[in-house]
């Protein structure tokens, strides 16, 4: 049995916990909370659960770290404080602690990771004798494991287009995806953090290469796209009100060229509702998301992936297979050798071990 630390307790994390104490092949030993309204209170608590488990959060590292976990799974949103993030991971990895993760998504691909990303980590992978794992629904899965599954079905490929089709018009979280988005902002008004030159590449430009290099072709150039679809109507949802003339859905890509032709495509389509850019494609059979993977060669592939979940939202189902992609993976995690895992280092029947069990 691994024992295992988690830390944050938000969109993805709450989630997370809830495996974790669930699971009989797992034994959570502490919760990392940040918010002072969280901090103190029972792990059960801060995920929906009725039966206290005893195990009480705290932000103090130090204190975490001498509980002498395996591993801890890190779901704190780190891409606005990157640095931060950083110096977090590496004191657990530094004291011989493994790490799985859902955030700071550059890490997907390590291997494509900018040096002051990569460096700092490795470094503390071989002070400890430890590794980091960093995965997820997309970034992660759709633009590797099922992309991945989907060429396995040809003889010869010609362009591949990996798709996230979604209404985040349920996902409660316009303080980062709603503003890094530009959810409901104007045309007048700033770029939005995500959009700025260079950020979509930086976030999904490592799949792209890394499917690049798995295909064994050399790509031109790796660019972004990014159009804005604004509202006549006023839109009330979860996520924000959007008002006439502002933002409620986008459109962005990150694109690897040849020839000055799209080969290797990552898209999404965001909206807010299903009235929201009417003209832009949707889910399938009236679903409101979809993680769809496209190649077309021979034969043409398609394959539709939709998570679900009888009382939560699809975003939220979204955040759980995001959690299951990370936690899935700590055994095999922490018997691997130290440093950085990409994806197609962990064998994917190890993934599966594990996950089968009845809820008490």
């Amino acid at each position: 049995m691994r024992k295992v630390i988690q830390f944050s307790t938000g969109n993805v994390g709450r989630h997370s916990l809830r495996a974790i104490i669930g699971r009989p092949d797992l034994e959570l030993v502490g919760v990392h909370a940040a918010s002072p309204d969280k901090i103190g209170k029972d792990a059960a608590e801060l995920c929906g659960l009725d039966r206290p488990t005893g195990i009480i959060s705290t932000d103090d590292i130090d204190a975490l770290i001498a509980l002498g976990a395996d591993c801890v799974v890190y779901t704190s949103q780190g891409e606005t404080r990157p640095m931060e993030a950083i110096e977090q991971m590496a004191k657990f990895l530094a004291a011989g602690i493994n790490v799985v993760g859902t955030s700071m998504v550059w890490l997907v691909t390590p291997r494509h990771a900018e040096d002051w990303l990569r460096a700092p980590l490795e470094a503390a992978c071989e002070a400890g004798n430890a590794s980091l794992y960093v995965n997820g629904i997309d970034p992660g899965f759709s633009g590797d494991t099922l992309v991945h599954s989907a060429v396995s079905l040809t003889t010869r490929v010609d362009s591949i287009t990996v798709q996230e089709i979604f209404d985040y018009a349920n996902y409660d979280d316009a303080e980062f995806t709603g503003a890094a988005m530009g959810f409901g902002s104007t045309r007048d008004d700033d770029s939005p953090m995500m959009f700025l030159p260079g950020v979509i590449v930086s976030m999904w430009g490592g799949q792209v290469r890394s499917l690049a290099d798995n295909l064994d072709v050399k790509l031109d150039e790796v660019r972004q796209r990014v159009e804005p679809w604004y509202t006549t109507e006023r839109i009330e949802c979860t996520m924000m009100t959007v008002e006439p003339g502002q933002m409620a859905a986008v459109r962005f890509a990150t694109e690897g060229v040849i020839d000055g032709e799209p080969v290797i495509t990552l898209e999404h389509i965001t909206r807010l509702t299903s009235v929201s850019a009417p003209d832009w494609e949707y889910p399938p059979d009236g679903h409101t998301g979809v993680h769809r993977v496209v190649v077309e060669g021979e034969p043409r592939v398609e394959i539709n992936t939709h998570v679900s979940h009888p009382v939560y939202d699809s975003t939220d189902a979204g955040c759980i297979s995001t959690a299951g992609r990370a936690i899935n993976a700590i055994d095999w995690v922490c018997r691997a050798p130290k440093g950085l895992i990409a994806v197609e280092d962990i064998p994917q029947s190890v993934t599966m071990r594990g996950v089968m069990w009845s809820e008490q």
